[in-house]
Formats: structure tokens, C-alpha cells, sequence
């Protein structure tokens, strides 16, 4: 097995591509030990040193590390880990449904407005997005505000952070009139995390 590995806008992300399918469709994102007990590659992912995320797409995954960790001291052990696990012929995930594939399905109570952003999400806005090792993920809208969660790379991302306001929120406004706005939804763990990682900067700008 030859894996590629491809640069995204996250240096803190790497998107690692093994030349065979990894979901098919849909995706999922693994932020813990806890979380990763779901899949057995994300287990053995997280047992090296440094990994802080792991998510998967249809033909790629996208490894986030903490911002001290060195790729270099990383990547023979993350190669191994994705080898082994295609060679063992296990599943990536245990459970189907733990995929995130449904954000943009089409319901039938789904309003004229709601089926567009979904079209648009799926069709427009989600290939470019994996083409970069992340993903969004659909949450709601009211109120005229489109609701996202930041996957991947995209995840902790300032130039995603951008793109959702600049590139997605005009595509959205400009194609559906009742769109006035996208907002970014945190997951309680990483509000954490973002805080924590607030308050080590602010110890070591206190340091110099």
C-alpha cells in the first residue's frame, strides 16, 4: 500500500491518502480516546503520541496532532497504524450509524429553504472543503442564520474560520435570499480545549 500525504491549511493537520476507499460516503471524526473506542483504526491512532483528532472521508483521513507534536516523529507510526488496520480486514468504524452522513439528507419536513442549503452544502460547498482534509457538517437553521460545525482540518482552522464567513455565507446568501448569515457551532470539548489552549498562550506570552 502506497499512502500519499497532502498539506491542508491546518499545519496542526495532515490529510493521509491510502489509494482505497476509507468510508465510501459519509464521514466521521474521532476527538478522544473515549470516542475512538468506536473505530479500531481510530483506536490505534490515538495511541501514539501527539494525536489530537482523527477523522475520516470517503477515500482519505485527516490526522490533526497537538501543536507541539513533530509530523516527523509521527508519521512511520501513523503509516504503520493505516497499513496494518487495511491489511486486518476490519471495518473502519464498528457501527454505521456513528457516521456523519445524514447532516445533508433531505427530509420531508424539510422547508423549500432548508432542502436548498442541503443541495448546496452537498454538491458546492462540501467537495472543496474535503479537497483540504476537512468537512462541514449541518446543524440547523433559524432565524435566517445557517448553523455549521468545523470538521477535520478545518477544525481549530483560522483560514476555515474565514472561508465559512466569506466563502460559504456569500454561496449561501447569494443562492437562497432568506439566508442572512452562517454561524459556526463549537462542541463543548473543543470550547474547552480552546480555552486551555487561550490560557497557555497567554502564560507563555506572560514569559517573554
Amino acid at each position: 500500500m502506497f499512502i500519499q500525504t497532502e498539506q491542508t491549511p491546518n499545519d496542526d493537520s495532515l490529510k493521509f491518502i491510502p489509494g482505497v476507499p476509507v468510508l465510501g460516503c459519509g464521514s466521521a471524526e474521532f476527538l478522544d480516546v473515549r470516542a475512538s473506542m468506536k473505530s479500531p483504526l481510530a483506536k490505534q491512532l490515538f495511541l501514539i503520541d501527539g494525536i489530537s483528532g482523527v477523522f475520516f472521508g470517503p477515500d482519505f483521513i485527516t490526522i490533526s496532532k497537538d501543536p507541539l507534536a513533530e509530523w516527523s516523529l509521527m508519521k512511520p507510526d501513523i503509516y504503520s497504524a493505516i497499513m496494518d488496520h487495511f491489511a486486518s480486514g476490519l471495518p473502519i468504524v464498528y457501527d454505521d450509524t456513528d457516521l456523519a452522513s445524514n447532516d445533508t439528507a433531505i427530509h420531508p419536513d424539510d422547508s423549500e429553504e432548508v432542502q436548498m442549503i442541503k443541495e448546496l452544502l452537498d454538491t458546492r460547498i462540501r467537495p472543496s472543503i474535503q479537497e483540504d482534509g476537512g468537512d462541514i457538517e449541518y446543524c440547523g437553521f433559524e432565524e435566517g442564520i445557517v448553523k455549521l460545525k468545523l470538521k477535520g482540518s478545518c477544525r481549530g482552522c483560522d483560514s476555515a474560520v474565514i472561508t465559512l464567513k466569506n466563502g460559504i455565507e456569500n454561496m449561501l446568501m447569494h443562492y437562497i435570499p432568506e439566508v442572512q448569515g452562517v454561524e459556526q457551532v463549537i462542541d463543548e470539548s473543543e470550547s474547552v480545549a480552546l480555552q486551555e489552549f487561550d490560557k497557555l498562550e497567554k502564560r507563555l506570552e506572560d514569559k517573554k
